[in-house]
């Protein structure tokens, strides 16, 4: 108990008994306004980071595979958890509206929640998203873990077992919210957006000094206002005459207004750092163009930021999700492989090879690229002229095309 207690606090989350919270203990800017979620989400940078990750993790094929021995495998298309997890993950959703939904939360809360709707046999029928803000994980004296879904006055309190829950890093318990731990940078770019709304209230044009050599009574000044007005506001007209003693001079952008801009550019980098994401994918200007690089970037972001979750997401699933029997007879996992797709010329150039070499079958190359199975096609073949330097001479082609082997 000692060790669970220390972890804890190690990681800056409650105390081992009651509520866990992934809230930040202390504050790095004192005095930094709270954005929230719906605040954040309004900040174009977080938007293009949450909807990224969110639609690229969504959109992967979530696959179940029956254990066939032996290290075979083969995709389960006929049993009811393959409908759930790769169909229907409840009545209403399609597996991209519950994905989307669940990562959304995960990110910006830094916790997800689906309820697990089970039959009489104990086995998942029905995966249901629940806001992670209605929803409050408890661990109790006897060391077990419930979770309270508040929805409008009601309170629904859900075993463990019963609970799909995706977590960001943290202690293992509960995730660490990450648009609390980056409020300095949420909040810095809300200020610098107020501010560039503000500096641009007038059509963005900005405003300049009318100066006359004398002194102007209340009505002469309003009527000199109202005549160019336009200058300082936008007017469609070009041409404005000034009369003798007048001087008209605009105000350019001031070193501060010009620094908010610079402001503005570093927030993008900032934010994308905090989620992992390349800013040259949200076309953030300041950074490599497209075909510059861009190949290794978008391995990088897949196989350090996309990768990371899936596996979070997998293991989560098969714990919670599958019972212990089918945690037997199933694996779960993305098609990772579909981020990394390659073009046609060369996955046929690679398949041929994998085919010809005895690595893959004809028809394990044909489920890649979603062809059906051919008759004969389960065999491993190889080419007949790759032999070792030992047997040169001694192999001949034999009838049918076949080979024979000459005894030494």
């Amino acid at each position: 108990m000692a060790f669970w207690s220390r972890t804890f606090a190690w990681f800056g989350a409650a105390d081992r008994k009651g509520v866990q919270s992934g809230m930040p203990s202390t504050a790095l800017v004192s005095d930094t306004r709270a954005v929230g979620p719906d605040g954040a989400m309004q900040i174009s940078t977080v938007w293009g980071c949450v909807w990224l990750l969110a639609n690229c993790i969504a959109s992967l094929p979530f696959f179940v595979y029956r254990e066939m021995g032996g290290g075979m495998r083969d995709l389960a298309r006929d049993d009811q958890l393959y409908q759930l997890l790769h169909t229907a993950p409840n009545a209403r959703m399609t597996p991209v509206e519950f994905w989307c939904a669940m990562i959304l939360n995960l990110l910006l809360r830094g916790n997800a929640y689906a309820r697990i709707e089970r039959g009489a046999d104990g086995r998942a029928y029905a995966l249901v998203p629940m806001a992670s803000d209605q929803v409050t994980m408890n661990w109790l004296p006897d060391g077990t873990v419930v979770y309270e879904y508040r929805l409008d006055s009601s309170v629904a309190v859900l075993a463990e077992e019963n609970v799909l829950h995706l977590k960001e890093i943290g202690n293992g318990t509960i995730g660490l919210s990450r648009l609390e731990h980056m409020r300095a940078t949420t909040s810095e770019a809300a200020n610098a957006q107020s501010s560039a709304n503000t500096m641009f209230a007038n059509g963005g044009k900005p405003t300049g000094v009318l100066m006359i050599d004398k002194v102007l009574n209340e009505q002469q000044r309003n009527a000199v206002r109202a005549n160019f007005e336009g200058i300082a506001t936008g007017s469609t007209s070009r041409l404005f005459i000034l009369e003798a003693s007048m001087k008209y001079q605009q105000v350019n952008l001031s070193p501060a207004d010009q620094q908010l801009l610079e402001t503005r550019r570093f927030s993008v980098e900032e934010i994308c750092r905090w989620f992992g994401v390349p800013a040259v994918l949200l076309n953030h200007s300041n950074v490599t163009t497209w075909g510059s690089g861009v190949e290794q970037l978008l391995e990088g972001f897949y196989k350090l930021t996309v990768r990371p979750f899936l596996v979070r997401i997998e293991q989560s699933v098969a714990k919670r999700v599958l019972t212990s029997a089918e945690r037997s007879k199933f694996t779960v996992e993305f098609n990772f492989e579909a981020l990394l797709r390659a073009s046609a010329k060369d996955r046929y150039e690679l398949g041929s090879q994998g085919v010809q070499n005895g690595l893959i079958t004809r028809n394990e190359f044909r489920q890649l690229e979603n062809l059906p199975p051919l008759a004969g096609g389960d065999e491993l073949t190889a080419q007949t002229n790759l032999a070792p330097i030992s047997m040169l001479g001694r192999i001949q082609k034999g009838p049918g095309n076949g080979t024979q082997v000459t005894p030494a």
